[in-house]
């Protein structure tokens, strides 16, 4: 799909995506919310999350001829924050309830503010609860870990933002909360809570089927150790995925910017998958 074409069949999702939860603006604004996000999109998937770049490309190609200046346009991105939030569940609860999933994934990876080095120096977050561990890396890490639940197709459907030092496990039923009864949940060993899983298998009918450690007191059979394992695999892809459109150094003034770019990342990465 050329650049140009992928573009327009992204706002035309995001237009209609905001007709469907009946959002509403200013009919005074000559740039609307819907090329704001498109916008927004088009710098997380080909510029690294640079909006400035982003602006000048959609301007120069005819896209937005009324376009904002660029510090007009980061307000007008700020603004949407939550709206952001609302339209990745929005697809997320569209793809529980109609579109007959059942089976999903939770995993989580780390994504740092700074480099160690430049801890003391960090204006943007401080304190001790930010500094966290990632044992598939075997290194520490200071920022947030980022909580993503997806189908078992690899599609992102819920997310939340937890700081580095917290353990997964205390999120898991927060993350699981818009399921219905019957769906599977397939997560690593760090989300192991034995209570958590009898209870929401008593209680919601929900299966949460983690990894088993060496030393786990529920030990799988061969045939269900192999099946988590596969499962797992295709978030691992999505996680690199998003993780791919990362500059170098995500850049932002403050914090709730520094997520705001993480939010698009990922919306990118979920309208990628269902336009693909």
């Amino acid at each position: 799909m050329l650049i140009e074409d992928k573009i327009i069949a992204i706002f035309c999702l995001v237009d209609d995506m905001l007709k469907s939860i009946q959002h509403t603006e200013d009919k005074r604004r000559r740039v609307h919310d819907s090329e704001i996000i498109t916008t927004a999109l088009v710098s997380a998937i080909y510029f690294g999350g640079h909006q400035q770049h982003a602006v000048r490309f959609m301007h120069n190609k005819g896209m937005i001829p009324d376009m904002l200046s660029e510090s007009r346009f980061c307000r007008r991105v700020h603004a949407v924050n939550q709206l952001l939030c609302s339209m990745i569940l929005s697809v997320g609860k569209y793809l529980n309830e109609f579109g007959c999933e059942m089976d999903y994934v939770l995993d989580s990876f780390p994504v740092a503010v700074c480099d160690n080095i430049r801890i003391r120096r960090s204006k943007m977050i401080r304190g001790k609860k930010w500094r966290g561990y990632c044992a598939s890396m075997r290194r520490y890490f200071y920022g947030v870990k980022v909580q993503l639940l997806t189908t078992k197709t690899g599609i992102p459907v819920s997310f939340s933002f937890i700081p580095g030092k917290e353990a997964d496990v205390k999120s898991l039923e927060r993350m699981l909360d818009g399921l219905k009864p019957e769906d599977t949940v397939y997560a690593d060993a760090g989300y192991t809570n034995y209570k958590a899983e009898d209870r929401l298998h008593d209680e919601k009918f929900i299966s949460l089927k983690t990894q088993r450690k060496s030393n786990s007191k529920r030990q799988d059979t061969t045939e269900l150790r192999k099946e988590k394992k596969t499962i797992r695999k295709r978030i691992e892809t999505t996680i690199s995925d998003i993780k791919k459109l990362f500059p170098r150094t995500i850049h932002a003034v403050t914090f709730n910017g520094f997520l705001l770019k993480l939010i698009l990342f990922i919306f990118a990465i979920q309208l990628n998958s269902i336009l693909n």
